[in-house]
């Protein structure tokens, strides 16, 4: 009965917190850049998991963003680690309804040290685009939606991070790099009266014609507070997009680099878990946004987000 009101609980706060979330590619939930790492040098992990997490966000106009994702670990060798992330996203707002296959991670983590007092651990992967951004809207001519409403980013990502972790800290750093631009031909001009009443509402949305993301890096600060079963963290997530994206300018043909797009997006990141044995338990993940590029084409940013999760390690 506990067990079932904790777990009641932390689904209820889940679906009613406020606040803001991180505007987050994927990489900083991939293998060394994960948040809440398990540390007990008492206790020995298993070495394989199985995490399930249901996520709900709402963006900065109407989508709201819900998200199912399997995450996968398994060890190669005692040190080596593979993790497989396939979620299923649905879409729903002003415009319409998207749902599919999201964005596959797949990564590869390399423990390089490890102490009773502190692990160092490095990871590489990719991300696989599930379509190419092109979701389009049948009863509008198939015209495209904008980013906010397309289940991947259309690209094929390399990523790699590094973290130290201790029983009370977590330090993290990593890249993410795209190497492609997508197939997404959302342009303000095709949404004008009459396929869409408010032209103002329209302009809301940054245009993403072929657009191709900058590279990102991001920073992981995190104090970690662990109990027999209870165990909490607060942490700081900047992620910084070094270099500027760029779209097929509508009105000239040519490409274009988008000012504003560059910068940093800064959150306070918070968790909180329970432990129901050594082998399973639940997690609450939720996300205030600090500071926020000017211009995101790339549908990431959020007003809020929450993420529940159950895990179990066998």
């Amino acid at each position: 009965m506990v067990r079932v009101v904790i777990i009641l609980i932390t689904l209820v706060i889940s679906l009613t917190a406020s606040g803001q979330g991180c505007s987050d590619a994927g990489f900083c939930t991939m293998g060394a850049m994960k948040p809440d790492q398990p540390f007990n040098k008492k206790v020995e992990f298993k070495l394989r998991s199985m995490e399930v997490s249901f996520y709900r966000g709402t963006t900065t106009t109407s989508p709201i963003v819900y998200v199912a994702t399997a995450d996968l670990n398994f060890s190669i060798t005692p040190k080596t680690f593979f993790q497989v992330k396939l979620p299923y996203q649905a879409v729903k707002g002003n415009f319409g309804e998207t749902s599919g296959m999201s964005d596959i991670s797949l990564s590869v983590t390399q423990s390089l040290k490890t102490t009773d007092k502190y692990d160092i651990n490095f990871t590489v992967g990719t991300k696989i685009p599930s379509n190419k951004a092109d979701l389009s809207d049948p009863t509008r001519n198939d015209i495209d939606f904008p980013m906010y409403y397309q289940t991947s980013l259309g690209t094929y990502d390399f990523i790699t991070g590094i973290s130290l972790k201790t029983r009370d800290w977590l330090f993290a750093t990593g890249l993410q790099h795209p190497f492609n631009k997508n197939e997404n031909t959302f342009v303000w001009e095709e949404w004008r009266e009459p396929v869409y009443p408010d032209f103002n509402y329209v302009q809301t949305y940054n245009q993403s014609n072929r657009l191709k993301r900058g590279t990102d890096i991001m920073f992981r600060a995190e104090r970690n507070f662990r109990f027999s079963q209870f165990n909490a963290s607060l942490g700081a997530l900047p992620i910084i997009r070094i270099t500027k994206d760029s779209i097929l300018d509508p009105d000239t043909g040519r490409r274009k680099k988008l000012d504003g797009t560059t910068g940093m997006a800064l959150s306070a990141i918070g968790t909180l878990g329970y432990s129901f044995n050594v082998r399973a338990g639940v997690r609450l993940l939720l996300g205030v946004k600090l500071t926020d590029r000017d211009v995101n084409p790339d549908g990431l940013t959020r007003h809020m987000v929450s993420t529940v999760s159950y895990y179990y390690r066998f």
